[in-house]
């Protein structure tokens, strides 16, 4: 019996004193396992488990092996290129990762198994992922977050569906991050932009540059998620899957009662229609099953059109997609003559720079906007007005 390969970093080495290494990472459910093997002991020197190497006990360190298989989500090294990315996608939610993770990471696995087509899983090395990304970043040119984010997924394909530890990756032709100067709208402009908007995306936007929200940190929140009453605005699981607070502009207040109560009409007639169902996150539905149709729960931006769930035959609304806002924002801002280029993002970027020439502190700016590191947030210190533009020159004292 062939025990080959690694799962969750198990491996299993046949050696040639009649007992059988096993080394297991600390993980309960493995460790509680390989402890029910009779006649296993602890070689505490090495660290590793000795079994003795009989029929029984290889039957058990089979079973012993599919577990680990089951839990790491490990496929076989003769696994198809559909096999691999449907594992890859299984082990990406099993984690967590975010629906915008998963479809960026899947394109990247599915061209690097394209190239390496000819050759099993069990095949594929280091060297592998060393001439992919040689090659995006010399001949493909592409930007240096992209080459990263590649680099990112290859490894989660390795570390979770391949289950083979990468280690020094060598010497790879990478992009270095070069720091960019946001684009940042003075408050005249942003006014210029917002006189361009109209209706439900001038509230967006207005959203955007009084809170500082990323556009789907905005367009995902839920009724509940609004406190006008504290004058705050609760970001549910925004980048990083992080939780936190914003200010409520009081300037919208208004504005954002009367959206709301237009889309509390939209949702009465909904369950009068016999639909008003919502998607709710992680398992929620099962725990309340009543939820989905909760006033609290519905999306502060939903769509005009009700979508269908071909699993359950329910209507019900998604919440508003982002290309409608991206486009109103592209054309008010051609519309208003700016030269500059401004997105959705740009709000952001005027919404932290503001607050800094305000005189707030940068950790303060660093929490409202969600940061780990204060340094992400100090690049808006180098576009404030006091930097370059607000030294004289010395050619305007001749």
């Amino acid at each position: 019996m062939d025990f080959g390969g690694r799962f969750m970093d198990v491996s299993i080495t046949e050696r040639t004193d009649g007992v059988i290494a096993v080394r297991v990472p600390y993980d309960e459910t493995l460790v509680t396992a390989i402890r029910q093997i009779p006649g296993r002991t602890w070689d505490k020197a090495a660290k590793l488990w000795l079994v003795p190497d009989t029929k029984e006990h290889r039957e058990r360190l089979n079973a012993f092996l599919q577990l680990a298989r089951d839990k790491g989500g490990a496929i076989e090294p003769s696994a198809t290129k559909a096999q691999m990315l449907a594992a890859m996608e299984k082990a990406l939610e099993a984690r967590h990762y975010s629906a915008r993770t998963v479809e960026a990471y899947l394109p990247w696995a599915d061209r690097f198994l394209s190239i390496h087509s000819s050759r099993s899983a069990g095949m594929l090395a280091e060297c592998d992922i060393n001439g992919f990304l040689t090659s995006i970043a010399a001949k493909d040119r592409v930007s240096a977050s992209t080459q990263n984010q590649a680099l990112s997924a290859l490894l989660f394909l390795f570390r979770f569906v391949l289950n083979r530890p990468v280690g020094e990756l060598g010497h790879v032709i990478r992009a270095h991050n070069t720091p960019r100067l946001p684009t940042v709208l003075t408050r005249d402009e942003v006014r210029v932009v917002f006189s361009q908007l109209n209706g439900e995306t001038k509230l967006i936007a207005g959203i955007l540059y009084g809170t500082g929200l990323r556009l789907m940190e905005c367009l995902q929140l839920r009724v509940q998620d609004l406190d006008p009453e504290k004058n705050e605005i609760t970001v549910r699981r925004g980048k990083g899957n992080k939780d936190r607070r914003t200010m409520f502009p009081a300037g919208l207040k208004e504005e954002l009662s009367q959206h709301l109560a237009a889309v509390r009409g939209i949702h009465r007639q909904d369950l009068a229609d016999g639909w008003g169902r919502v998607a709710l996150p992680d398992a929620l539905a099962k725990k309340f099953p009543n939820a989905e149709s909760e006033w609290r729960w519905q999306w502060v931006f939903p769509q005009d059109r009700r979508w269908k769930s071909p699993e359950t035959g329910h209507e019900g609304r998604h919440h508003l997609d982002p290309s409608v806002v991206q486009r109103a924002v592209h054309e008010a801002v051609t519309r208003s003559g700016l030269t500059k280029r401004v997105t959705c993002h740009t709000f952001r970027h005027s919404f932290a720079t503001h607050l800094l020439e305000s005189g707030y502190d940068i950790r303060t700016v660093q929490e409202l906007l969600g940061h780990t590191d204060v340094k992400t947030t100090m690049i808006y210190t180098h576009v404030l007005n006091r930097g370059p533009s607000g030294v004289r020159s010395p050619l305007d004292g001749l």
